[in-house]
């Protein structure tokens, strides 16, 4: 008998358990389309809304990771959700973490430079994206199968909205032996700084193979922290000595910058930067479109509407369609799994049966506008058409003026009916069985939760 498969919305294979942590597990995936490996994060929403400032943590961490594509960044390559999870679709690094080679002793200093070349690199581009890691260490550098490095976990970064009104951030986070001094002092600290710190204290540990600071008890560590005390091993060459007591000097306004950090001779030594694909440069300029809103380019296909912002808007209690665009006016949606210049076509049509002015707004939104008066003026309404995939697409209906009791009589009486020869479901409408429209299996997703 062949093993059930667990199959995640018709689209990903779900297999063995790759780690857990307190709030997630992440198993190893497959693409059923190209093969591709992935990993699959899974978290459990009763334990977000349980968890008083989860739900801040996963929006924050999406956006990071929709920003910060780069060559040493784990890549996050969706987000889904059901009624009950959610699911990181990421890059899967077959590697493992970079602490399990420093546990069984210091690094070769070629070896120790490279990643840390690597590390400064992918800190460097988060900067300049204004987003500060916040828990950088060795159990958070992931390696790929060709011994790259890649920083992943960014449940703990900040974002330069997090500052407070003296341009610092003042949560503490991050891990103690790898915690900046400023941050443990409570006043506020400038995040990119305290990454710097970071990577410091993960430099002098792949050329150490132990922390520089560390004691049995806490108190006695945070001391030294503070006070900056540390001995440097004699097997470390002059240059890389020179380079770590810059990085872990106390005063964060005297500690190395980046940029100088990249002139030093031990840096140079063999470095190249990355090569960001024309992929990682379009989908990042397209994501600081969205968060700044000045995308004002008509696109050649429908605007991408992630799966996870779809279902999620259908499931009560775990809205976060705020975190992809902004607030969403009274409207209705549904799905059809015709193509866009059908759904184009049709909706033209019924507008025009109903007696409705049509003008394209754009390629992919349409406005219809009563030719009468109503209550509250001339009743306008806009559709748009999302892409999910390339054989699923979503329609958004929405008021654009007029009287809101007016539109939803005239949308459920009149808009609705004449549209179902393209409706596959319409949002609100019970979610799928997993069964169609014959009675057999649903291709919308496999896994029931």
């Amino acid at each position: 008998m062949e093993e059930e498969r667990n199959i995640l919305f018709g689209k990903y294979e779900m297999g063995r358990l790759l780690g857990k942590g307190t709030f997630a597990k992440v198993y190893y995936g497959k693409e059923m389309a190209s093969g591709e490996s992935v990993a699959i994060k899974v978290i459990n929403k009763d334990q977000v809304v349980k968890n008083e400032g989860m739900m801040e943590q996963i929006k924050r961490e999406i956006s990071v990771m929709r920003l910060v594509r780069h060559p040493n960044v784990v890549e996050l390559k969706e987000v889904m959700a059901t009624k009950t999870k959610i699911f990181f679709i990421m890059e899967y690094v077959r590697g493992g973490e970079l602490f399990a080679k420093v546990a069984r002793g210091r690094l070769k200093e070629d070896y120790a430079r490279k990643y840390f070349q690597q590390l400064i690199s992918a800190v460097d581009f988060c900067h300049s994206r204004g987003v500060s890691h916040r828990d950088l260490k060795p159990e958070n550098l992931l390696l790929d199968e060709n011994g790259n490095l890649k920083v992943s976990d960014f449940g703990l970064s900040a974002l330069p909205e997090q500052l407070r009104n003296d341009g610092l951030l003042h949560t503490q986070c991050g891990t103690p032996a790898y915690v900046a001094p400023e941050v443990l002092k409570r006043k506020g600290y400038d995040g990119s700084k305290a990454d710097i710190w970071s990577c410091g204290v993960i430099l002098y540990v792949l050329l150490a193979g132990f922390l520089p600071f560390q004691d049995e008890n806490l108190m006695n560590m945070y001391t030294k922290i503070f006070k900056g005390h540390f001995e440097l091993p004699p097997w470390f060459s002059c240059e890389s000595r020179r380079l770590v007591s810059k990085l872990l000097v106390t005063d964060p306004g005297s500690r190395i910058t980046i940029p100088a950090i990249m002139r030093t001779p031990w840096f140079r030594k063999g470095f190249a930067r990355p090569v960001r694909t024309a992929a990682m440069v379009k989908e990042t300029m397209q994501v600081e479109l969205s968060l700044t809103g000045d995308d004002d380019q008509s696109p050649k296909t429908p605007k991408f509407f992630n799966a996870f912002e779809f279902i999620s808007s259908m499931s009560s209690g775990f809205d976060l369609s705020s975190l992809f665009e902004k607030k969403r006016k009274v409207g209705s949606m549904f799905t059809s799994k015709c193509r866009v210049a059908e759904i184009l076509a049709k909706i033209e049509a019924v507008a025009k049966g109903l007696s409705l002015r049509v003008a394209k707004v754009k390629d992919f939104k349409v406005r219809m506008e009563a030719q009468t008066e109503g209550r509250s003026g001339r009743l306008a309404i806009t559709a748009e058409i999302f892409e999910v995939a390339p054989e699923v697409a979503i329609v958004e209906f929405s008021k654009s003026s007029g009287d809101t009791l007016e539109y939803t009589k005239f949308f459920e009486e009149d808009v609705r009916p004449a549209l179902k020869d393209i409706v596959w479901t319409w949002q609100g409408d019970s979610m799928c069985n997993g069964k169609d429209d014959s009675g057999g299996e649903c291709d919308c997703y496999g896994l029931q939760s």
